[in-house]
């Protein structure tokens, strides 16, 4: 019987195989958007057995366990790893037509040449399998290795003082591992005691008082500076719409006293201050030569309870909806009048977003850059195969597929560099459908380097990596 994942697992028709093996599978990745340890990267983090790396961290996981009736114990809590492991089995077989069952079992094909169907009948032995391959040495730089990435570009706060990046550099890992710029608790004013809480660190690290707006922006600048000295190209801002609203200096900066003493600030104190924030970051990044990236649409941390127990990131968040068309187009023209528009990645949570942003890009798209405003890969919750077509859709329609800059993991784990493959084999198979349709021209260098070009070679133009 045939494998469930195989050399054809995705692709379709002969063309779209064509398409995969000489044009995709195996460029190089430049995975610019995660969310790995810098650390586990610098000192090659290993694991004592498989949970700990397949489920250690993955709250897409988390949430299909939980989905399937999981106590929590066995999830984010003390059981031991095996029985964790051993629920996360039970859960598997439940879990046709969602996307965690392919990339599971791209996982355990990929680094641990495992082609078995995880379920309760096979957990031991994919458990001892496993196992027996961490031991035999597979580590987090193994992992970057065996699928040839090139690049990534971790997520940072202002703070950090990228010890960790420094220390890879001098290492000269053969994998770039560049920070990126994530200033979104300096903007957090709408809950004011982890907001002063946060500015006192921010000041620490910049050793200088923030007393105003002002001050905040200097403070920033200094860190942004640091962070291009050690290789930082991207900035990234986590928000849940985008805001627009004018305001004065003077307007800003009573604001920011507001927040740091304490003060409950109105919705449209609230606007004005995120809206200059924005702007004046992405200011920044564009005097730096950098890429700005704009992951919109989240509602976090929607469970208090169990944020509460466990805390942010551990998979009680979802899709919000915003109607932030005309704030964006105003954000944008704003930044374009000063001159100060640059490389932008748009990212949608919501996949009502899709032709909203992707006729957004072409407002202001000119010859800065090709492919200057991007509309961002299928994120989050829409990295499976239809967010991700419909994105591909959408881009296709309403402006230049061509010019994309490809799929990154958004991942806390060091086994999702699959997910880069899975990108790959479904856009192969959209592209060679249509060419065995007539929709595409049969010519397939014509259409072979579109699909190198997004698998990498866009990117590494892109981002000057």
């Amino acid at each position: 019987m045939r494998t469930f994942i195989n050399d054809n697992f995705l692709l379709q028709s002969e063309t779209a195989k064509k398409l995969y093996f000489g044009y995709a599978k195996d460029m190089p990745i430049i995975d610019f958007h995660c969310h790995l340890s810098p650390r586990e990267v610098a000192e090659d983090a290993k694991w004592d057995n498989v949970f700990q790396v397949f489920l250690g961290g993955d709250h897409y996981k988390w949430r299909a366990m939980r989905s399937n009736g999981v106590e929590e114990k066995y999830i984010t809590g003390d059981a031991p790893d095996r029985e964790k492991f051993e629920k996360f089995a039970q859960t598997m077989p439940k879990l046709l037509r969602n996307p965690i069952y392919h990339w599971t079992h791209l996982e355990l094909a990929r680094y641990f040449g495992i082609y078995e169907l995880l379920s309760p009948k096979t957990s031991q032995l994919i458990w001892d399998k496993a196992n027996e391959v961490l031991q035999g040495g597979l580590s987090a730089r193994e992992c970057m290795r065996r699928y040839g990435v090139k690049a990534v570009c971790t997520t940072d706060d202002p703070t950090s003082d990228l010890r960790w990046h420094k220390k890879i550099a001098d290492d000269k890992f053969e994998t770039k591992v560049l920070p990126t710029f994530r200033p979104d608790k300096a903007c957090a004013v709408e809950n004011p005691r982890a907001y002063v809480q946060y500015i006192d660190e921010l000041s620490a690290a910049c050793g200088s008082k923030i007393s105003d707006f002002d001050d905040l922006l200097s403070a920033l600048k200094s860190r942004h500076d640091y962070f291009n000295s050690a290789g930082c190209r991207l900035s990234d801002n986590g928000t849940s719409t985008i805001w627009y609203e004018e305001a004065t200096p003077a307007e800003l900066n009573a604001i920011f006293r507001k927040a740091t003493s304490g003060g409950k600030l109105s919705k449209i104190e609230t606007a004005k201050f995120k809206s200059a924030f924005l702007t004046e970051c992405a200011v920044m990044d564009f005097d730096a030569g950098w890429t700005t990236q704009l992951h919109i649409g989240p509602m976090r941390n929607n469970n208090t309870k169990m944020f509460e127990l466990i805390g942010a990131d551990t998979g009680f968040d979802s899709i919000g909806e915003s109607n932030y068309a005309y704030t964006l187009s105003r954000h944008l023209d704003r930044l374009n009048s000063r001159g100060k528009l640059g490389r932008t990645i748009l990212y949608n949570l919501h996949p009502k977003d899709n032709e909203m942003l992707a006729t957004m890009l072409g407002n202001f798209q000119d010859s800065y850059c090709p492919g200057k405003i991007q509309l961002g890969s299928g994120w989050w919750f829409l990295d499976q195969l239809d967010g991700m077509k419909r994105q591909l859709e959408a881009l296709s329609q309403l402006g230049l597929l061509s010019r994309f800059v490809g799929m990154l993991t958004d991942s806390r784990s060091f086994l999702s560099y699959s997910r880069h493959e899975y990108f790959r084999r479904n856009l192969c198979n959209i592209l060679g459908g249509e060419m065995e349709s007539g929709l595409l021209p049969d010519d397939i260098g014509l259409v072979g380097e579109t699909v190198s070009d997004i698998s990498f070679r866009n990117a590494e133009s892109y981002f000057n990596l």
